[in-house]
């Protein structure tokens, strides 16, 4: 297929409009094709809750399902790492009964050995597949023995050019390629453009070991980069998600959100306006 232009998905940006048009598959960010072909989109969209870190639990949830997402990564904000298991089970029924999937946890840092296992265990105990996280190099032996005696596969997640552990998604790539499949990555797109480097290009490179992505639009392509409502940064979304549907990238896109803290929901709303639209487009295109 031809890769629809830049030009033509900022066009799409009303997000009344885009939202009115998009296929079911997009809206819910949940529903996978099917053999009859009625999509062609094989990746679902969640929301980071980091996005709403100035909210309690209960208004993340609430927001979440306002956006019709039906996915969410919790930050240790809304869920404290040092929580019991009864706690954890519990937030897991309160997000179960909401009709949310929790998807995954993170980012969660690890600096020692008890991180490392306090962080499997609360991710186990909730229930999950991956969490997304941030280990010490001097770690990671001890995280891919985690993952063997857990089940939990550990995406790292990359923070850009001033992050001194993982700055770009080669760098923790290089560390893990020969350990289990399960050590993957979290590429982060925004902080991955703000290294100057091409997010379609570096999720193709290390594709291999993608488990996780984490989506926004920043304002430049440097260190003094900053989140804004995507479609108005420099982040070529639309090639994007091109390539990791060429790719067949079958996990979850999580919106992260990281401008105005205090009131975050109209920014995320065009966000994922912006997104079902490209979808939308992407479908009509193929």
């Amino acid at each position: 297929m031809n890769s629809p232009s830049r030009r033509e998905f900022l066009q799409l940006l009303g997000a009344g409009a885009i939202a009115g048009s998009m296929p079911r598959i997009a809206l819910s960010g949940r529903e996978r094709p099917t053999d009859s072909g009625r999509s062609t989109i094989p990746y679902h969209l969640g929301i980071a809750s980091y996005s709403f870190r100035a909210f309690s639990l209960d208004q993340v949830i609430e927001m979440t399902k306002r956006l019709g997402i039906t996915r969410l990564t919790l930050k240790d904000i809304h869920l404290p790492l040092s929580s019991s298991d009864d706690e954890i089970r519990s937030v897991q029924g309160r997000i179960r009964s909401a009709a949310l999937e929790l998807s995954s946890c993170g980012v969660v840092y690890m600096n020692n050995e008890e991180e490392v296992r306090r962080a499997f265990h609360y991710a186990r105990v909730a229930e999950l597949d991956m969490l997304v996280g941030v280990p010490d190099s001097s770690l990671l032996q001890k995280a891919e023995q985690m993952v063997k005696e857990t089940g939990v596969a550990l995406a790292i997640h990359n923070h850009g050019p001033t992050d001194e552990r993982f700055p770009s998604p080669e760098s923790a790539y290089r560390l893990i390629e020969r350990m289990d499949e399960r050590m993957g990555l979290c590429i982060d797109i925004g902080h991955t453009q703000r290294l100057g480097l091409d997010p379609a290009e570096q999720v193709e490179r290390f594709y291999d070991r993608l488990l996780d992505v984490h989506i926004k639009d920043v304002t430049r392509s440097d260190k003094d980069g900053t989140t804004v409502e995507m479609g108005r940064g420099v982040v070529d979304i639309p090639k994007l998600l091109v390539t990791l549907r060429r790719l067949k990238y079958p996990r979850t896109l999580h919106i992260e959100f990281e401008k105005d803290e205090k009131d975050p929901l109209p920014g995320v709303a065009e966000t994922v306006g912006y997104l079902r639209g490209v979808l939308a487009q992407m479908e009509r295109t193929q």
